[in-house]
């Protein structure tokens, strides 16, 4: 039944309860209208019939029962009692028979009845008068029956009953279904816009109705999904030509160096060039392993979490390679979140590397616990960044002039991987106001932490230069 409900149209379904609901509304007063009239018309009829028994009554104190008596009307059946209750009069077709009603009113009171299935009218309803009536030899009682009113009253009434019932209900359909047909118009039209979209022609969008209401919120979500959807296949073509750029670079110098020295095999340097060809594949490797992070970031594939020590991750990593630099930190104790650890050690490892490349003498990492927050610092000594181009460095393959110039080898994915990194976890990365150079600020829910541990500034390796 649900199936073959939804296999009509919204608007032929609308149309359909509309005009279901008028049907009901049309019947119902419908009824109550031949209730009322057929209620109306039974007393009327009972009115009559005691109009006419009064003035049988007076007739009959004045004349002697006899037929004359009968002279009342067509379509009325009579039947006249004597006091002992035998009947001595009744209209034709009902001599020898028994008294149709078994009512005796009191003498100074009439009684009207309906009853069914006798033999006065067979097979129809009657409405049935016991009037009795005084004479000298005692009260005499008079019986008159009419056919009852049918449930209909009758064809004046129940032809204009079935024509408005009618007219009411096939306005009722054709009216909804026109007017849910132009409320869906712009519906319409937000199917045919979209259906003209396609993922090479983007630039498309659903009109927007000029009145407020659901219909104009679905095309402005329309909308809305149409700019993300742009913005991400922009995105995907930018990071496409890009990647195929950063790729170009090094097998173009890859093959320039090979073509040498093929030209000169005896004059070539067979080790540099070795060396060259090593740097190209490891800048391509790195790159490489970039894209792929970059495109499990974007699928939100993400490691197995489990409780971290964020202060021994930290120290670990700050420790765990010699720098170029002078790195200190001040780590508060006990830091726990929860994260992957591969994840977590990446974006560290980038942060380090990107404060590294860019600081003049040193790179300072510190720890805090705040409530509910993690809060890591990383801070270099170097020319710092614009306040305009903050956003910009968290751009996928965005580098500054300064970063080209200090390393060409770079590709320009280790903040974004980083801050996709930290949004994975829940966290924040930011670059915020400092001094001199650039400080990093990266924010992860914590879970515990444990008492401070003061702020004395530890080297994280004595032997590494400036210490």
């Amino acid at each position: 039944m649900v199936n073959a409900w939804h296999r009509y149209s919204i608007r032929a379904r609308l149309a359909m309860v509309a005009t279901a609901a008028m049907a009901v509304i049309c019947t119902a007063v419908a009824v109550f209208v031949l209730l009322e009239a057929h209620h109306a018309a039974v007393e009327t009829r009972a009115d009559q019939l005691a109009a006419h028994a009064v003035a049988f009554g007076s007739r009959a104190r004045r004349q002697a029962i006899s037929p004359r008596l009968l002279r009342i009307g067509s379509g009325r059946v009579v039947q006249v009692l004597n006091p002992a209750g035998a009947v001595v009069l009744s209209t034709p077709g009902m001599a020898g028979k028994p008294p149709m009603t078994t009512l005796r009113p009191d003498p100074d009171a009439y009684t009207t009845t309906r009853s069914c299935g006798g033999p006065v009218f067979p097979g129809r309803c009657m409405i049935v008068l016991a009037y009795p009536f005084h004479r000298a030899d005692g009260v005499w009682q008079l019986n008159m029956a009419v056919p009852d009113i049918p449930w209909y009253v009758g064809p004046r009434v129940l032809a204009p009953l079935v024509a408005g019932w009618l007219l009411l209900v096939g306005a009722t359909a054709a009216g909804s279904y026109r007017i849910v047909g132009k409320t869906l118009e712009p519906v319409r039209a937000i199917n045919g816009k979209l259906s003209q979209i396609t993922a090479s022609d983007l630039g498309h969008r659903v009109p927007v109705p000029n009145y407020r209401d659901e219909l104009r919120d679905l095309a402005e979500s329309a909308n809305r999904t149409l700019d993300r959807a742009q913005s991400a296949v922009e995105q995907q073509l930018r990071f496409a030509s890009d990647a195929s750029h950063d790729l170009r670079n090094p097998l173009t110098a890859m093959r320039t160096r090979i073509e040498e020295m093929l030209m000169c095999p005896g004059e070539s340097d067979w080790p540099g060039t070795a060396d060259a060809l090593l740097d190209s594949v490891e800048r391509m490797q790195a790159l490489v392993g970039d894209l792929l992070e970059t495109a499990r970031l974007d699928a939100g594939v993400t490691g197995r979490r489990e409780e971290l020590g964020l202060t021994e991750l930290v120290r670990c990593e700050v420790e765990r390679h010699p720098r170029k630099v002078a790195v200190r930190h001040r780590l508060a104790p006990g830091v726990i979140v929860n994260g992957e650890r591969v994840g977590l050690t990446r974006l560290l490892n980038n942060l380090l590397d990107n404060a590294e490349r860019h600081a003049a003498s040193a790179v300072t990492v510190t720890l805090e616990h705040r409530p509910g927050t993690a809060v890591l610092e990383v801070c270099d000594d170097g020319e710092g960044v614009a306040p305009e181009q903050r956003e910009v460095i968290f751009t996928r393959f965005a580098r500054l002039e300064a970063s080209r110039v200090r390393d060409p080898g770079g590709t320009g994915l280790g903040l974004p991987i980083a801050r996709q990194i930290a949004e994975a976890h829940g966290g924040t990365l930011t670059m915020e106001d400092s001094p001199r150079g650039a400080r990093f600020v990266l924010r992860l829910p914590a879970m515990c932490a444990g008492p401070p541990s003061g702020g004395t500034l530890v080297p994280a390796d004595p032997a590494a230069p400036g210490k």
